[in-house]
């Protein structure tokens, strides 16, 4: 009799568990094109350039309301999923990433364009923690007791992977279809109608709770069980997106400038490979042990930034590229050990606030250093500014090592 209970219990339990799984992969494809999305402007921007005459200052402000958007929605919505559930907010998210690209197609003047970045901004946010936490509880449902490997992959795959595809089709469209700065948005627009469709049709993993906490912004706490892990995660988060805010924000300025490479397709091509070689490093030292990674990542990073700023002062395009994989490679592996042991750390009930919190830090990261070089463009040349942005991310580096051996 127990048997046949038992073997009952796991027929009833299989199709909630492929319901899962399906889910996993719906919530994956949404997520890898929400962030794909929120890049497809990276290698335009020299065309709104020459089309309204921005300078590059103009497209680090335009670059900055973007990190302004993603801030804001991280502190005011970030956490919110944990309470109400994944899918009221993901859904709304997508809404507003189709909205933006509905704005995107309406005119290329600069109050548009601010305002969509915007847009984008807040849909992200509220993006990106929430998938997160989404897809960890997927992937637990679906093969309990499973190691988080397939999770952690997927989901940094999916977010990092999503700003290299991005700039990848927008600058393949832009420079072999007509209407370069429409047909990017229109492709995009399609793709994020069908990731609502999918969220829609994802199981939903967070009960909705019928007492709920009193509303307050997200916290930046480290108390998530291991704070000096937390900070040391954060840390690396804040690094990481250092490098991955450059090639979003300036870096094709300088690929048609500093390296006389003015085809959208390059631009959009060295974006790619630098988000392609973070999402390769972290499908491929998936074995190797959390200190090992750490140590990898800085070193991979710092390396390569070096090696960045060599090919922009030797107008050389293969060191640029060559430095622009290795800093992603170490990026992504930073950014893939700090999501880990977050998720890992935090209590289920604060898993979407911790997440939300490393990725606050994080996106602040991808803020500040490109601000900060394009700000000092204005008064030295690109290679002199990326030269000081280098100093300081191996100074943080550095930081972030300590930080790393102190837990």
């Amino acid at each position: 009799m127990s048997i046949s209970t038992d073997s009952a219990n796991r027929n009833a339990t299989r199709p909630r568990r492929n319901r899962h799984g399906i889910g996993f992969w719906l919530i994956s494809l949404a997520f890898l094109t929400a962030m794909s999305f929120s890049t497809v402007p990276t290698p335009l921007y020299p065309l709104y350039q020459a089309h309204d005459g921005f300078s590059t200052f103009m497209i680090t402000v335009i670059f900055a309301v973007y990190a302004v958007g993603v801030v804001i929605s991280l502190v005011l919505a970030g956490h919110v999923s944990d309470w109400i559930g994944r899918k009221k907010i993901l859904i709304p998210a997508l809404a507003l990433q189709l909205a933006a690209a509905v704005l995107f197609l309406t005119s290329t003047s600069l109050p548009v364009l601010l305002v969509a970045r915007l847009i984008t901004g807040l849909g992200v946010g509220m993006i990106t923690a929430t998938a997160t936490a989404h897809l960890h509880e997927l992937h637990t449902v679906h093969r309990p007791g499973a190691a988080r490997q397939r999770f952690e992959v997927v989901s940094t795959a999916a977010n990092l992977g999503g700003l290299g595809v991005g700039p990848l089709v927008a600058g393949l469209l832009a420079q072999y279809v007509d209407a370069p700065l429409r047909t990017p948005y229109i492709v995009f627009a399609v793709l994020l109608a069908l990731a609502i469709v999918a969220v829609t049709l994802t199981p939903e993993t967070v009960e909705e709770r019928m007492v709920r906490p009193a509303y307050r912004p997200q916290r930046v706490s480290a108390d998530h069980g291991d704070r000096a892990g937390y900070i040391a995660a954060t840390a690396a988060g804040f690094v990481s997106f250092s490098v991955f805010g450059l090639f979003t924000s300036v870096a094709p300025g300088f690929v048609a400038g500093a390296l006389h490479q003015p085809s959208r397709a390059v631009a959009g091509g060295i974006v790619f490979v630098v988000f392609g070689a973070a999402a390769a490093a972290q499908t491929l030292t998936g074995r190797l042990g959390a200190r090992a990674k750490m140590t990898a990542g800085l070193l991979a990073t710092a390396a390569g930034m070096v090696v960045l700023v060599v090919g922009m002062h030797t107008a050389g395009l293969a060191a640029f590229l060559i430095g622009g994989a290795g800093a992603g490679i170490g990026a992504g592996m930073l950014f893939k050990a700090a999501v880990g042991a977050v998720a890992a750390m935090a209590a289920p009930a604060r898993r979407g606030e911790a997440l939300a919190g490393l990725f606050l830090i994080s996106y602040v990261g991808l803020s500040l250093p490109a601000i900060g070089v394009g700000v000092a463009t204005r008064f030295v040349p690109a290679t002199t500014a990326m030269g000081w942005l280098t100093g300081v991310l191996v100074v943080l580096l550095a930081a972030v090592a300590v930080l790393s051996r102190r837990r």
